[in-house]
């Protein structure tokens, strides 16, 4: 059915006015209309759709359905009332809803988890801490490496990593690092001389117990290893384990990383 011009604004809304009111684009209605899901009843004697109040309705309808994320061929069947009951294809949906908004909780966890851990680093108890790494452990220390490296891939990764992981993975680590470094030791006392293969693959299984944390390529090992001899803190702790034992080991880190084509005077962070 057709009307004159002047009689569009009594009996129906253009496509431009009807999207406004439906808060949906006029490339959606005009959509809509090419499809067959909803078209306007009238036209103007220039071709302009006009959409009734039954229109309207319908369309509020088809709005309703396609936010709460039905497709476009059951909101056709749904908008045929007599041929469906809506009721069971809302109640479909609205498991499907469910089980969304469920999965949505389930990575706002996890970014929560992301969140702390990048800002934590380790997400244990002071306590559960304490129990896992030693009474010597001293939690403010990750602190003060998240002040140091915070903002460093290596920490967003080691951060990814934590994010993960509860108090068996980090008692699992902690005995690693323990046999690691008793292992170092007794190495030293037995005068193994860095470079050696015994010493290479001492300094290879250094490496790769940083895999816990973040990669470590060579030449960041030996970055490490300069900073083991030279940072007090580092020296500190590991002369605990063996009194010279820093020192030795960034020797043997060196001497690893040249057999390895790497220049240890020149190594970068990288």
């Amino acid at each position: 059915m057709s009307l004159p011009a002047d009689a569009a604004e009594t009996s129906g809304l253009t496509v431009g006015r009807a999207a406004a009111r439906l808060g949906v684009t006029v490339r959606t209605l005009h959509h809509w209309d090419e499809t067959g899901l909803a078209s306007p009843s009238l036209r103007t004697h220039g071709g302009y759709r006009l959409y009734t109040a039954t229109d309207i309705a319908r369309l509020q309808r088809a709005v309703v359905y396609r936010e709460l994320g039905l497709p476009l061929d059951t909101i056709r069947e749904l908008l045929q009332a007599q041929a469906v009951d809506p009721t069971v294809a809302l109640r479909s949906q609205r498991h499907q809803v469910q089980e969304r908004i469920a999965r949505l909780n389930d990575m706002v966890e996890g970014l929560d988890r992301m969140i702390r851990a990048h800002e934590q680093g380790i997400l244990l108890t002071v306590e559960q801490q304490a129990a896992i790494f030693g009474p010597d452990w001293e939690p403010e220390g990750v602190l003060r490496a998240r002040e140091r490296w915070g903002d460093t891939p290596q920490w967003a990764e080691y951060a990814e990593r934590a994010a993960t992981r509860g108090p068996d993975d980090w008692k699992a680590i902690a005995q690693a690092n323990a046999a690691l470094e008793s292992d170092l030791a007794v190495a030293m006392q037995d005068g193994i001389v860095p470079g050696s293969a015994e010493a290479n693959r001492l300094a290879e299984r250094h490496r790769e117990a940083f895999d816990a944390y973040f990669h470590l390529t060579h030449e960041m090992q030996v970055c490490l290893g300069r900073m083991y001899r030279e940072d007090a803190e580092f020296t500190a702790y590991y002369d605990r384990v063996h009194p010279g034992l820093a020192a030795w080991l960034s020797r043997v880190i060196d001497a690893n990383a040249q057999a390895h084509g790497i220049d240890p005077g020149a190594a970068a962070w990288r």
